[in-house]
């Protein structure tokens, strides 16, 4: 009979893992950004890869090209897993409400950021919920649904955490800083839209995330942040390291309304051709709603491609089930 006290030995001799350290040359060499300014990332969106929810998707962003100084200095991309449950009865114990409940949760896997994150929510990650609900309320057709309820779970795989290494102990609480929760928020709007969608639950049009920041462009002998500011789409946290302000945008682009405004930064420091801070804000929201623009035309193929394998699965079936009825006729 085993001892199951006993805690065996391993069959093999084995060596202690050894854990190198961030080079400190990486503080200071963060990627350049090769694309234009006017330019967003290429887009993998794919939805119905969750039998078991109502409606699912899959959010990737394309990592940034650029050659890595070691191997931890390697950028990330941004990788979102959304699923979609309801609409279903609300239980009894909710109050009666003539429209439909929406519930988002926003969770960063323990593996998403440089630094390993708790299995307990954050407030940051609650802030990012709250801001996910106001985007996807503003084209949900809520009277449809009384008496029920949906919940949107969005799971960040990989959090796109590529700030200086060597200030990782400068980050927020949980290793995510403020400059790279606007890219996931953008993400998971965008996600979320695609889940809801592909639940079959009523939507005025489809809303998608856009980001745009003002950044200082490089300039010889100054590092990265030495230049004039000047605003680009869709930035990547390891290509720019001096950030000004930075605005994301749920876009309704067939209603033209905007849903969801998220805006960090000073935008008093970014003096854009000795313009007033109204203007700036106008420049950078109009650039974040082109880049939201760009991400609703991978929206909208990602669903159309949906509803056609539906349409063929449906129409397999029925064929098959004729041919069964004639066989036992």
């Amino acid at each position: 009979m085993a001892d199951r006290r006993r805690v065996n030995p391993p069959l093999r001799p084995t060596t202690a893992p050894l854990f190198a350290f961030a080079p400190k040359s990486s503080a200071s060499t963060p990627h350049r950004r090769t694309r234009p300014a006017n330019e967003i990332r290429k887009i993998f969106l794919k939805t119905g890869l969750t039998p078991s929810a109502s409606g699912s998707a899959y959010f990737e962003l394309e990592s940034p090209q650029a050659t890595p100084h070691s191997f931890l200095d390697r950028p990330s991309s941004l990788k979102i897993a959304c699923t979609a449950h309801g609409p279903r009865p609300l239980p009894r114990s909710v109050p009666f409400s003539p429209h439909l409940l929406l519930s988002a949760n926003v969770k960063l896997a323990p593996f998403a950021s440089r630094q390993r994150r708790g299995y307990i929510r954050e407030a940051s990650e609650r802030d990012l919920a709250v801001h996910i609900e106001t985007a996807l309320r503003g084209v949900l057709i809520s009277e449809r649904w009384p008496k029920s309820g949906v919940d949107v779970i969005i799971t960040v795989l990989e959090g796109e955490d590529d700030g200086p290494l060597g200030a990782l102990g400068q980050k927020e609480e949980g290793g995510l800083s403020g400059w790279e929760s606007m890219s996931v928020l953008s993400g998971c709007i965008t996600v979320a839209s695609a889940a809801i969608a592909d639940a079959g639950i009523d939507c005025v049009d489809l809303v998608s995330g856009g980001v745009a920041a003002i950044v200082r462009q490089p300039k010889p002998g100054m590092g990265d942040g030495g230049g004039e500011p000047y605003i680009v789409l869709d930035p990547c946290p390891s290509e720019h390291s001096n950030f000004i302000a930075v605005c994301v945008v749920g876009y309704s682009q067939k209603r033209d309304e905007i849903t969801e405004i998220w805006t960090r930064g000073d935008l008093g420091a970014a003096s854009l051709g000795e313009s007033p801070e109204q203007f700036i804000l106008g420049s950078l929201l109009d650039r974040a709603m082109e880049a939201a623009g760009s991400s609703r035309l991978v929206l909208e193929e990602a669903l159309k491609e949906s509803v056609e394998f539906k349409i063929q699965n449906t129409a397999s079936g029925k064929d098959s089930a004729g041919t069964t009825r004639n066989q036992s006729a």
